[in-house]
């Protein structure tokens, strides 16, 4: 129990909870701003009562993820004064900004809106309604990218330098600051992520009507939306992952030698799965060989530096490899990978038993897809926590551009 009574400890456990809860509302949000949007759309469209009342379905399921969303926002941001005030003050100047100004221009706008769809209907014209519906989703993915300006900026720092007394970073290029190597890989591989999980929340959505035998035709209408949201958003999310891989092997690789366990050089293999044996540095699994190195390079010989070397390098040269929690990282990255391969087989199979007639007969996929969006809450979370593992392997080591 002595790991209990360690501050530090307890300071990241609490950061942790925090993060993982805040960051299940996140995505929700995100995600089912789309399908608000598009319910909205249609239902100016059509002027049909039926897409009227999924419109507004839809606009209270989003207010409720919206308004946990906040107040779990609000405790986070208070977090990192409370948990880490030495590195608030370090960085205060730089990450601060972003948000600031997630607040003025994102939140704002969202939250504007948002009163105009929950108390404007029927009082302002419906097509200034509609695209209300867009504003919000567009605030909620304006937000997202002051967020993960901020946490890329950890990731990579670009446009700031050391204060001539050492004391504090100061930002030197906002632009530069801004758009870090990394912020527009994540950006794009975090919000794909969401809207698969907005898509897997309509067809769970219209999953249990179909199950309860009521509203289904708003069950069709629903599950058609989020087969084509999720598969767009799927495929969108496949290329970003190769993206994010060929960010990570330029800007971060001891990151991707955590993810598959390699502590020397070599030519990584792909694995399905495995265990990390820490102590003697190896890893037992299943894999593809050099599908690891294919991912970042389009070529299956690239011999990528291990753990060992990077720790050797003048960059790297604080790295404690014998400390680092590799194997949890290994098994949440798989973990990730295996889940987003389960749910592309599910979208394909909703494909089929819509197009074949056979969704209102097939009762065991409905239950399946009930509860499909669970496992796309672990996937968003498993991608926020990969991004902070950069931060455990280089210990908190700011490389200042």
């Amino acid at each position: 129990m002595e790991l209990f009574g360690d501050v530090a400890f307890l300071a990241r456990l609490q950061f942790t909870l925090i993060v993982a809860f805040h960051f299940v509302f996140v995505p929700l949000s995100i995600g089912i701003g789309l399908i608000t949007a598009i319910a909205e759309t249609r239902a100016y469209r059509s002027g049909l009562p039926e897409d009227a009342d999924a419109a507004r379905f839809w606009v209270k399921l989003f207010t409720t993820t919206f308004v946990i969303g906040v107040a779990s926002g609000i405790t986070m941001e208070f977090s990192f004064g409370t948990n880490w005030a030495d590195y608030s003050r370090f960085v205060g100047d730089i990450f601060g900004a972003p948000l600031a100004a997630e607040a003025l221009f994102a939140f704002f706008l969202e939250s504007v809106f948002l009163g105009v769809l929950l108390f404007g209907r029927g009082k302002v014209s419906p097509r200034f309604y509609c695209i209300s519906g867009w504003l919000v989703w567009f605030g909620s993915c304006l937000s997202a990218l002051w967020i993960l300006i901020a946490n890329s900026w950890m990731q990579t720092p670009a446009g700031a330098e050391l204060a001539a007394d050492g004391s504090k970073a100061v930002l030197t290029d906002f632009f530069a600051a801004a758009f870090n190597p990394t912020t527009g890989l994540r950006y794009f591989h975090v919000i794909t992520a969401a809207l698969v999980m907005g898509g897997l929340v309509a067809l769970s959505i219209a999953a249990y009507h179909y199950l309860k035998g009521k509203n289904v035709d708003f069950a069709k209408k629903t599950m058609k939306t989020g087969i084509v949201v999720a598969l767009v958003a799927t495929c969108a999310l496949f290329v970003s992952a190769h993206s994010t891989a060929v960010g990570v092997w330029e800007q971060q690789p001891t990151k991707l030698a955590a993810m598959e366990g390699q502590y020397e050089d070599e030519v990584p293999p792909l694995y399905f799965f495995g265990w990390v044996d820490e102590q003697n540095e190896k890893v037992a699994g299943l894999g593809l060989p050099g599908f690891t190195s294919f991912l970042a390079t389009f070529t299956f010989d690239t011999v990528y530096p291990g753990l060992n070397s990077l720790a050797e390098t003048e960059q790297y040269g604080d790295l404690d490899t014998s400390e680092l929690p590799v194997n949890a990282i290994f098994q949440s990255y798989h973990l990730m990978v295996a889940v987003s391969g389960i749910l592309l087989l599910l979208i394909v199979i909703a494909i089929i038993a819509v197009k074949t007639g056979k969704i209102q007969q097939w009762k065991w996929f409905q239950k399946l897809l009930v509860i499909a969006p669970e496992d796309q809450k672990r996937i968003v979370t498993l991608l926020d926590l990969g991004s902070l593992s950069s931060d455990l392997l280089r210990k908190i080591h700011l490389d200042i551009m």
